[in-house]
């Protein structure tokens, strides 16, 4: 399953560190993040809780960027 979210990010730096730390994350097969369209589309596991894995896709993003925003 693939689903896209806005998110919020100040330079595309921290658009990629964001990038990087959600294909790391668990349940996760592989993520996008556009800086100029400020989108980042996720494609998840087969079978994952998708709320869960984005809480933690949130959580491993502020890790790296902490004025990064996902709008869940």
């Amino acid at each position: 399953m693939k689903k896209t979210y806005k998110i919020d990010v100040d330079c595309a730096n921290c658009a990629n560190k964001m990038e990087v730390a959600a294909k790391g994350t668990a349940g996760v097969k592989d993520a996008n993040v556009n800086f100029m369209t400020l989108k980042m589309k996720v494609e998840f596991e087969d079978g994952a809780d998708v709320d869960a894995v984005m809480q933690e896709v949130l959580k491993n993003c502020k890790i790296v960027e902490d004025e990064c925003e996902i709008f869940l």
